[in-house]
């Protein structure tokens, strides 16, 4: 995802174009992409976001679970395995999440691994919010006692904000 487009390029592209060009903007949720494509033209990055993450919004419970459920755990198995997407492993990178000391890493998996067992999904933290990773942790811990609906209500606005920060990244002017 390292070209960037112009909007008068991104509102010229066919179907196929735009969901190659936007389609792992959501996590290996290339259907966002999809429904984002009909709500052409986009007057700024902001409205092509919107159109993605109202797409995200409208979507069933299910979907949107499985959206979710689709990013990687920080510092998990997906980052040990290297089979991060690249931008996860940029994200994850940035703040040091892909070379944890020992201590620092059985910190997270424990709150991985408490997360999950209760919410049966990932934490999902949008990095960019954050300075150092003891934020990180610290909402981590916050969020663990939370209910359910509240964190899917979290990790969906998490999401918003990751795929964002990725927006900026393929969208000349980014805004």
């Amino acid at each position: 995802m390292s070209a960037k487009f112009a909007l008068s390029t991104v509102n010229s592209m066919t179907s196929r174009e735009f969901c190659a060009a936007f389609g792992e903007v959501f996590e290996h949720s290339p259907w966002v992409a999809e429904q984002a494509f009909a709500r052409r033209p986009f007057r700024s990055a902001d409205v092509l976001h919107a159109a993605m993450v109202q797409a995200v919004h409208e979507a069933p419970p299910a979907e949107q679970l499985a959206l979710i459920r689709a990013h990687p755990e920080l510092a998990g198995r997906d980052a040990a395995a290297s089979t991060l997407t690249a931008d996860s492993t940029s994200e994850q990178g940035r703040l040091g999440f892909t070379a944890l000391s020992r201590a620092e890493h059985q910190k997270m998996t424990e709150l991985n691994r408490r997360y999950r067992e209760k919410f049966s999904f990932p934490c999902i933290v949008a990095l960019r919010l954050h300075a150092t990773r003891d934020t990180v942790f610290a909402e981590f811990e916050r969020r663990i006692a939370n209910d359910t609906e509240t964190e899917i209500a979290n990790a969906l606005e998490q999401i918003a904000h990751i795929t964002r920060g990725r927006l900026e990244r393929i969208v000349a002017g980014g805004s």
